[in-house]
């Protein structure tokens, strides 16, 4: 007779062992974390190493995240796709959170991979898409920036060209000093408001 088989354990995941010390961030940007309502992410513990850069860091990314015209979930499809083309876990363990709180569907978070042939996207999203996926192989054709221009006014295409870029450059950084997932948001559920339950 069979013995019963006892539940199978899941392999823990090795840990990430950052290259600079994930420290504590200065108290001044701290304070201006707190006044955005944004989280104190791993991501800026490390780059806290240099609090200057930090501080520009925080408010360029925060102004790209909420101070454009073009729909915020639309951006986020633009980061989630970025992360997928790097291979980047923490960006797009992080963006995937943040999307859903920004009311992307799940079933477009689902066919990103394949978008081209997905019926979930409108065409206007698509240019985006297309634009992200140029701009992180490092080359923008006239044929992409054409459908861009189709649908989107001059300052909206230097929003998307700046999300795309910034985010180009975002997990090249997070892989050069191997940036570790917060613990705590591997447990939250996807889409779940933060710690403080604040919109990101």
């Amino acid at each position: 007779q069979d013995k019963e088989r006892s539940p199978a354990k899941h392999k823990a995941a090795p840990k990430i062992k950052p290259r600079l010390p994930v420290k504590e961030i200065d108290e001044r940007n701290k304070k201006r974390i707190r006044e955005l309502n944004g989280e104190f992410l791993n991501l800026y513990r490390v780059l806290g190493h240099h609090a200057n850069l930090l501080s520009a860091w925080i408010e360029f990314a925060y102004t790209l995240r909420r101070d454009c015209t073009t729909s915020r979930s639309l951006r986020e499809l633009m980061i989630l796709r970025g992360a997928q083309l790097e291979g980047s876990a923490y960006e797009w363990h992080q963006h995937r959170r943040w999307a859903r709180q920004q009311g992307v569907p799940p079933e477009q978070i689902e066919d990103l991979f394949f978008w081209r042939e997905s019926p979930r996207f409108t065409d206007a999203e698509c240019a985006a898409l297309a634009l992200t996926e140029a701009m992180m192989h490092g080359n923008v054709s006239d044929d992409v920036y054409a459908g861009l221009a189709k649908h989107f006014a001059p300052s909206e295409i230097i929003e998307l060209a700046l999300t795309a870029g910034f985010y180009a450059m975002v997990p090249r950084v997070l892989n050069a000093l191997k940036v570790p997932i917060e613990e705590e948001t591997l447990h939250a559920p996807v889409g779940a408001e933060n710690t403080r339950g604040e919109k990101a």
